[in-house]
């Protein structure tokens, strides 16, 4: 199921804000933070560059928030080692997913950013 309309495009924008200031713009040749949407899921990936020089970046997903449609809210979920993903259970979900994302810089567990 897609987000809602207007949702999209409101995600869309935190979430650029969000990358482009995690990451500072002198080392942006060497790491970016972005992220993709396939229906009400938004996936943040870590790329960097390819150890083999070839041009080509790596991506690893560092987190995932799913969109509730039946409550409105926002949980956060964490990738294993096999990215199979599971509910952070540290914090309830939440309407606002600037919540969320303060949980992921804080990273209280080292889940997220290692």
């Amino acid at each position: 199921m897609p987000l809602p309309a207007g949702m999209r495009e409101k995600v869309e924008r935190r979430l650029e804000r969000y990358c482009q200031g995690r990451v500072p713009e002198g080392v942006r040749d060497q790491i970016r933070l972005g992220y993709r949407i396939r229906g009400n899921h938004v996936t943040l990936i870590e790329e960097r560059p390819s150890f083999l020089g070839s041009g080509d970046w790596t991506q690893l997903v560092v987190a995932q928030l799913r969109f509730r449609p039946a409550d409105s809210k926002w949980s956060l979920y964490w990738a294993d080692r096999n990215s199979r993903w599971h509910e952070y259970n540290d914090l309830d979900p939440s309407a606002d997913i600037d919540h969320l994302l303060r949980e992921i810089d804080r990273d209280p567990t080292g889940i997220f950013w290692g």
